[in-house]
């Protein structure tokens, strides 16, 4: 199977919160990203992308993973990406309002490979979206496939 380039594998978000989503979108829009943006709404809406990736769909370059999520947290969510044999090296950056010790360590111990704190206004999280790009989009080198 020929994996797809990383500029054509997508970014997958995992946020409910529509101003962030908004934000989030807009800052990756002037960075004139030119992978996909993928988004997912709620935890579950998240796990339900799991059979695709066992199947053999290709994975998101990086997840983007909010913990406050509704229907299912962001820390279960992160449980059953790294549990999944399919999804376990694909990378996810915490990106979240919680500057709680316990949640930033459970992350780390879940296997999140970072945790950022959300900025609030948009021009800092503009510069987040393009530190994002650059290091996950550009410079990382991404897993194609475990099996």
């Amino acid at each position: 199977m020929n994996d797809p380039l990383p500029t054509t594998r997508p970014i997958l978000l995992i946020e409910d919160n529509p101003a962030d989503l908004d934000l989030t979108l807009r800052a990756f829009k002037r960075r004139h990203l030119l992978n996909p943006i993928q988004v997912a709404r709620d935890g579950q809406e998240a796990l339900d992308l799991l059979p695709g990736w066992e199947a053999g769909e290709p994975l998101p370059l990086v997840v983007l993973l909010d913990l406050n999520l509704p229907k299912v947290s962001g820390l279960e969510v992160l449980r059953q990406f790294k549990a999944c044999k399919a999804a376990c090296g694909m990378p996810v950056v915490v990106l979240t309002t919680s500057d709680e010790d316990r949640d930033i360590k459970t992350a780390y111990e879940l296997g999140a490979n970072s945790y950022i704190m959300k900025p609030v206004d948009f021009d800092s999280f503009a510069s987040v979206a393009a530190q994002i790009e650059l290091y996950w989009c550009v410079l990382n080198k991404p897993v194609h496939s475990l099996s």
